[in-house]
């Protein structure tokens, strides 16, 4: 396969490509593009990076040595080196439309759908690509989660479907990528400190819908709702009421469809309640949702449902660790701000809540005056911990804040878990039988943690070590 693409005449054949970011998008875009006959550069502020391509260093660039710059996600449009392009006429790509291009040239009968939103995207995805495997499709998800577009499209074997989970980065650089269907699950305070404001985060991500015909839309979050109004393709809406002729919806304890039906005044069972685990609500609104993309490309009620009752959770979210003498212990370390830790609060009762890391600009009001009602206690971590130990002393004084201070022999990544098991430890002090111990941070982790993901193993290895007793 390799060898014949290099023989091929492609746009990028012999053209210098400068990357900007050498994460897991970059290197792919940079693998691609190479055997496609393109000379690729890498720029990377981070100078612990490891990728097979030259490094060149940032404050040597001469834009004039370089045909097109891919932008990575993530990477601000007020960087020097975007600037000097943009006022220099430097082409500025990025992965999703790079790789749009490709499938039009190597599988151009592939169809996509794409879903956004500030809490819900990966397991709605995830969910969505089920169904649609269960109904007959060769379908995978792709984007923000799992592999990247470029590397998926790059295949020999081309999917009939792919999935995309797109962040408001992505969505800020990709212009061309055209979509069947679309969702928005919802837009909430998040990346206020990239993007400058929320409106702004907001615009982001209702630009899906420029290229697609058809939306599922979340009726039960209001600014889905008023940002959507001015667009005039077709809007499914879904929400966890009884549903109106056109929409998607739950009556008693089934999901019903009142929009991909023949006549929409009578409806159609999508799935018991039961179906969806866990049976939270944010969980049952990214099921509506999931199906709403499903039926858009004709899976049928049955196929639904059964992914449904075949479908678990990725990890990190909302993922029981572990049960013991009364207390459960919950890892939604993927909960990275407000919007995410307020659904995994409210379905809990009684909380130990595991708090604290980046806040990306959030503010932390609204998730407490929401939640307060729920959290018993609150452990506090972290570099933004204080903007939420400073909200609740102000809303809700009668619950006790404890701010756990990172160990000196702690290093990040490294071999010792010793500030996981202090905040364990701790909550195990603090927590009595019937309540739940949740990591749901409301921040990212970069602060303290490799990942989300790392942060999560970390913590049920500590709960491992500290409540069960195990190495």
């Amino acid at each position: 396969m390799g060898g014949e693409v290099r023989e091929m005449a492609t746009p990028y054949s012999n053209q210098k490509v400068l990357i900007l970011g050498a994460g897991v998008t970059g290197v792919a875009v940079a693998q691609s593009l190479s055997k496609r006959g393109a000379q690729i550069g890498i720029v990377d502020e981070n100078n612990d990076s490891k990728f097979d391509f030259p490094r060149i260093e940032s404050d040597s660039i001469n834009l004039s040595q370089w045909d097109s710059i891919v932008v990575s996600p993530g990477w601000k449009e007020s960087h020097p080196i975007i600037q000097s392009a943009q006022s220099s006429g430097v082409a500025l790509l990025n992965e999703i439309d790079i790789a749009w291009d490709m499938h039009l040239e190597m599988s151009p009968s592939q169809k996509w759908v794409a879903l956004t939103g500030t809490n819900g995207k990966t397991t709605t995805v995830e969910m969505a690509a089920s169904m649609l495997r269960t109904g007959g499709f060769h379908a995978i998800a792709c984007g923000n989660v799992g592999e990247t577009v470029i590397s998926v499209v790059d295949q020999s074997d081309p999917y009939d479907y792919l999935v995309v989970e797109l962040s408001s980065f992505q969505l800020h650089w990709s212009k061309k990528a055209q979509f069947v269907s679309c969702a928005i699950l919802n837009i909430a305070d998040d990346h206020t400190d990239w993007h400058g404001s929320f409106d702004e985060y907001a615009k982001a991500k209702i630009s899906i819908l420029d290229r697609s015909s058809t939306a599922i839309l979340n009726g039960d979050d209001g600014a889905v709702v008023a940002k959507s109004a001015h667009w005039q393709g077709r809007k499914v809406f879904y929400s966890l009421d009884t549903p109106k002729p056109g929409e998607l919806g739950v009556v008693e304890d089934l999901l019903v469809d009142r929009a991909f039906v023949l006549d929409p005044q009578e409806a159609a069972m999508i799935s018991q309640l039961r179906d969806v685990q866990p049976t939270a609500p944010h969980n049952v609104s990214n099921a509506l949702a999931a199906a709403g993309i499903a039926r858009s490309l004709g899976v049928t009620h049955e196929a639904i449902a059964k992914a449904l009752q075949n479908f678990t959770p990725g990890r990190h979210r909302i993922e029981v660790v572990c049960q013991r003498n009364g207390i459960t212990w919950i890892d939604d370390s993927k909960a990275t701000n407000p919007h995410a830790a307020t659904a995994s609060l409210l379905s809990q009762l009684h909380v130990i809540w595991i708090a604290g890391g980046l806040a990306k600009g959030a503010k932390m009001e609204e998730l407490v005056t929401r939640t307060k009602g729920r959290i018993r206690s609150a452990i506090i971590i972290g570099t933004d911990g204080n903007l939420i130990a400073d909200e609740l002393r102000i809303q809700a004084p009668e619950i006790q804040v404890i701010q756990i201070d990172t160990p000196r022999d702690y290093l990040k990544g490294g071999e010792s878990n010793s500030l996981m098991e202090a905040i364990v430890r701790k909550s195990l002090e603090v927590a009595t039988n019937g309540d739940t111990v949740l990591l749901a941070p409301a921040c990212a982790s970069m602060d303290q943690f490799l990942s989300y993901a790392d942060r999560g193993d970390r913590f049920a290895a500590a709960v491992k070590k500290v409540v069960l007793h195990e190495e």
